[in-house]
């Protein structure tokens, strides 16, 4: 990761979690989740913002992503909420961290979430992209308005075979289809997306989205392992730790106009923001106003 160390590995749970580390180790934590189809380098701007700060940051690769790797080849290769929210708890454990803040987007986003709503004294704050990002899955087979269902095309893509053949031939032009379609006022560049993508070659990075995209639909069995996390979560949990929310108006996937409602799942919430020519990638985007938002948390200025 750029102006970062070289990533460090850590045992936690079932996995392998690779990351990386900057700032004081006395610092207060702050931990950045990455979503799909990125990875740390989402990061790379505000980490050091972070860390210049004082805070200590740790910025890991999910499940699937990067040099992040499954301990057994039996463990399912689940992309569900509750796995991302467990592996995220894991983290906190193994490192020994008792209380953090919480940064991230997209899947990212979603594991912060599950963690703060489910485990708030581990969570002393919340800077979630895209709201309340915890699914409901009892409602996914609800239809939405046609032009929502269109932003939705890819999801609909891996439930088929012919979406999972075709993510694990073309994901790097699928991914950066995504990027462009998500973000569609963001200049990035060829090395840019390729730092990203090079994340994509994990040999489990296919199968867990697929299972991620299959499983939100119920159109597959989750792990068992998780399955009273996922009861928990079909709940709807209200999240009770201070939180910061955020949304790019230029969002291509997830518009503020459809997260303007999550305010009520927030008991707790600091503010709301929309920031103008901004797409998904939100913290890659717009680092300073990512990077400040945290910090606003940390400071208790929120």
């Amino acid at each position: 990761m750029d102006r970062m160390k070289p990533p460090r590995t850590v045992q936690a749970g079932v996995l392998n979690i690779a990351y990386v580390e900057q700032g004081p180790a006395d610092g207060p934590p702050v931990v950045l989740m990455h979503g799909f189809p990125y990875d740390i380098h989402s990061y790379q701007e505000v980490a050091p913002l972070l860390a210049e700060a004082g805070c200590r940051v740790l910025v890991p690769y999910l499940r699937g992503y990067g040099s992040t790797r499954f301990l057994h080849t039996a463990t399912v290769r689940s992309g569900e909420q509750a796995a991302l929210g467990a592996d995220l708890l894991a983290f906190l454990d193994a490192l020994k961290i008792d209380r953090t803040y919480l940064a991230g987007y997209d899947w990212g986003g979603r594991a912060a979430c599950v963690v703060a709503a489910l485990w708030p004294e581990r969570c002393a704050g919340l800077v979630s992209v895209n709201s309340y990002n915890i699914q409901n899955i009892a409602k996914a087979l609800v239809p939405e308005e046609p032009e929502k269902e269109l932003r939705l095309w890819y999801q609909y893509y891996f439930h088929s075979e012919r979406g999972h053949a075709g993510l694990k031939q073309n994901r790097g032009p699928l991914a950066k289809l995504l990027w462009q379609l998500w973000s569609p006022t963001w200049r990035f560049d060829d090395a840019t997306f390729e730092q990203s993508a090079a994340a994509f070659d994990n040999p489990d990075f296919v199968e867990v989205v697929i299972h991620s995209y299959r499983h939100r639909y119920a159109l597959v069995p989750g792990d068992p392992a998780y399955a009273g996390i996922e009861a928990k979560l079909a709940q709807q949990p209200v999240i009770t730790v201070p939180s910061i929310t955020l949304d790019g108006a230029d969002d291509g996937v997830r518009p503020p106009a459809e997260t303007s409602v999550h305010a009520a799942r927030f008991s707790a919430l600091h503010g709301h923001r929309i920031l103008d020519g901004v797409g998904h990638n939100l913290p890659q985007e717009a680092p300073q106003e990512f990077a400040m938002a945290v910090l606003e948390l940390v400071r208790g200025k929120g």
